[in-house]
């Protein structure tokens, strides 16, 4: 017969047993434990190595973003001017934008660019659509109006304009750009070298 003493070491020893088994099982499953006597909660030994080991949190600052604009400062409604130079062979047309001060390229489009076949690049199409992609760059850019430069081969070649001038100045206008001034600037010699073709001419 146990006395009362034994009784309760061993009612004791099994309630030990019982809380050890429980908290095996739960380090096992790695979560916190909840013993019947209060309401603590008693944490695995995993979770508690965890959080021992883990660095601590360092607080997010928001990163401040500035919104930088490329484009020119102007004021509203105001027109930002560049300087199409349009250069109208018999070969190829070219429309070259620049700044108001001619130093800084802002596009260039030619009219072989836009075509597959040699014979169409000084075509008027090819022109028109050179002239509609400037355009569209130039609204990328900001630039609102433009200033036309036209020349043809000039020299002691022919001064005469090629069959894309007067289309690709057209597309600009077309295109939503604002036409400043147009002036001619094909080079004219006051004497020039000698043309080619030799002395009795080009002959067909």
């Amino acid at each position: 017969m146990f006395g009362q003493h034994d009784r309760s070491q061993c009612h004791r020893n099994r309630a030990q047993q019982r809380l050890t088994i429980l908290t095996r099982e739960h380090v096992a499953q790695q979560r916190p434990l909840v013993p019947r006597c209060d309401g603590t909660p008693i944490q695995s030994i995993a979770s508690i190595q965890q959080e021992s080991t883990m660095p601590p949190k360092s607080k997010k600052v928001a990163k401040e973003v500035e919104n930088i604009s490329l484009g020119p400062q102007v004021r509203a409604g105001e027109n930002v001017f560049g300087v199409a130079h349009i250069f109208a062979s018999f070969n190829d047309t070219f429309v070259h934008v620049t700044d108001v001060t001619g130093r800084e390229t802002l596009v260039r489009v030619t009219g072989g660019m836009k075509v597959k076949a040699d014979r169409d690049e000084s075509s008027p199409y090819a022109a028109m659509l050179a002239a509609q992609d400037v355009a569209q760059r130039c609204k990328e850019l900001g630039v609102t109006a433009l200033h036309i430069k036209l020349r043809a081969t000039g020299g002691n070649g022919t001064k005469t304009p090629g069959p894309g001038a007067q289309s690709a100045l057209r597309a600009l206008a077309r295109s939503g750009m604002k036409i400043g001034r147009i002036e001619d600037v094909t080079p004219v010699p006051t004497d020039s070298t000698r043309r080619k073709g030799g002395r009795r001419g080009r002959r067909l």
